[in-house]
């Protein structure tokens, strides 16, 4: 039973014409600004997999769960794989590989 100023909150579905909508997410390290993050460098798969001589599959499990860095696509359905693109910052490019050159 609804008590009074009881207020529902209607859960919308993340469909549009029958197709996922595009979601962001961007896992923020609370130690940096965001203004300096939107101004700084951010590379792409590619780019990242050219520099440091891997593949971009390499690249992506590096960096997919990496706070700092932006990603953006459709999520996977029962027939549709997902679509995700990153962009990495140069800030956690710079803390990947100094963690990498330690762990070595």
């Amino acid at each position: 039973m609804r008590k009074a100023g009881d207020k529902r909150v209607k859960r919308q579905n993340n469909v549009k014409n029958g197709k996922p909508a595009q979601s962001i997410l961007l896992k923020v390290d609370p130690n940096q600004n965001a203004e300096e993050i939107s101004v700084e460098k951010h590379y792409s798969v590619p780019e990242l997999a050219e520099l440091w001589q891997l593949s971009e599959k390499t690249i992506r499990r590096i960096f997919e769960n990496e706070s700092g860095v932006i990603v953006w696509g459709v999520g996977e359905t029962r027939f549709k794989r997902r679509y995700r693109t990153l962009r990495i910052p140069a800030s956690v490019v710079e803390r990947v590989h100094q963690l990498l050159r330690i762990a070595s």
